[in-house]
């Protein structure tokens, strides 16, 4: 980029001045944007708790997915707009409200709230893309096209947003995929539209240090839901006993367990990789816009499983309980996997075992009791962690030792 380019950048009403330490910081703007979505998390995982079923993990992925998809769009929009200059600031405060009011309609999305779901959702993309598209047409017209073809294609999965909205259940959640599909395969095709062209990843230009503190921010929230759920649900108990405390303790564990997996070794590789990488673009997509989704969703189960778990820890493990207990370490390891195997060019070996122990525990649950499967899908994933942690420290010394 040219000095006059930083120059037109620097004094720009919407954007970042490239160049400086501002380009990367997070703003107070964004981190108040996300407390929305803490009442979003929230409500994802009290919906699927009260409606566990094959039916109930489907629609609650779907508004999973919409709302991963909100959010990291409006976190690739602020890698470039500046929440720092008012007419961002208020975008972001526009967007933060209807985010309550898609946060408030979660629960009854597939009923009485869909239509108001389905308002939200449309309204904050095809807005916030259209006023990225306005913000960016004299000082980078390039991308301001990006998001003119963006803005084409979330006018169209709004479309299905909204017919899906005044329709029965069930039609309601096939035209709701069809949107959701609209919108998770337009980036792989370019956004493409007639007349405009394509994208391709060599246009996106990110910062990789704003991008890896946003997602990381977003799984903290996530990771906070957990540590809500457990004092919730123990809070609401009549009598604290020993055991209560040492289940309280196992679940505190393994949601620390989960911040040291992501945080200790993945976080900072990706942002220190996407930094150096001169495609920055395609790797912001696969290990942050894509790969972690299982990564939020693997989370979001295990604060499930833990609620399942402390509120009837005795008795038969049923299919719902194994499978939140089980599948939430599981899908969260698998994440992970992709998350790093996309900035080491390489699968964890540790993560793989993790998984393959976790689907071993399943042959165990219908011997044991919720309790007793929840300890040992904890002991697993702390296990992980430790391999993880000793194979990464074998290999940096041996790398000393070579140099």
């Amino acid at each position: 980029m040219t000095a006059t380019d930083e120059d037109r950048f620097s004094t720009s009403a919407y954007l970042r001045a490239r160049g400086t330490a501002s380009e990367d910081k997070v703003g107070f703007a964004e981190l108040f944007f996300d407390l929305v979505f803490v009442l979003t998390i929230v409500q994802l995982s009290h919906t699927l708790a009260a409606h566990y079923s094959l039916l109930g993990l489907v629609e609650a992925a779907l508004l999973m997915l919409a709302v991963w998809w909100v959010w990291i769009y409006t976190t690739w929009v602020t890698n470039w707009l500046d929440p720092e200059k008012a007419p961002v600031r208020l975008l972001l405060f526009v967007l933060m409200f209807l985010g309550l009011m898609l946060s408030i309609a979660i629960p009854t999305a597939f009923g009485a709230g869909g239509l108001l779901f389905a308002l939200a959702y449309a309204a904050m993309q095809v807005g916030r893309s259209a006023f990225t598209a306005f913000a960016m047409r004299r000082d980078w017209p390039d991308n301001s096209r990006n998001f003119v073809r963006i803005t084409a294609w979330t006018l169209l999965s709004a479309a299905f947003w909204l017919a899906g909205a005044f329709t029965g259940h069930e039609a309601r959640l096939a035209l709701w995929l069809v949107a959701l599909g609209i919108e998770y395969v337009s980036p792989a095709l370019g956004f493409v539209v007639p007349g405009l062209g394509r994208s391709t990843v060599s246009d996106w230009e990110v910062s990789g240090e704003h991008m890896a503190e946003r997602c990381a921010l977003f799984v903290i929230i996530c990771l906070g839901e957990t540590i809500l759920v457990t004092g919730r649900t123990v809070a609401a108990m009549e009598l604290l006993d020993g055991f209560t405390v040492v289940l309280l303790a196992v679940a505190f564990a393994s949601t620390a367990t989960m911040w040291w997996i992501y945080f200790r070794f993945g976080h900072g590789e990706a942002a220190h990789l996407i930094e150096h990488t001169v495609t920055p673009g395609r790797v912001a997509r696969l290990a942050f816009t894509y790969a972690h989704i299982p990564i939020v969703a693997g989370i979001v189960l295990s604060a499930v499983a833990e609620e399942f778990t402390l509120a009837h820890p005795h008795g038969h493990v049923d299919f719902r309980t194994a499978s939140a207990i089980l599948g939430g370490p599981a899908v969260f390891l698998l994440g992970n996997i992709w998350f790093k195997a996309a900035i080491r060019g390489r699968a964890p070996l540790s993560h793989l075992v993790g998984i393959g122990a976790l689907v071993a525990l399943s042959a165990l649950a219908p011997a044991v009791e919720p309790y007793q499967l929840f300890m040992a899908a904890s002991a697993v994933l702390f296990a992980v962690a430790v391999w993880e942690f000793l194979s990464l420290r074998s290999t940096r010394a041996d790398a000393v030792a070579k140099a």
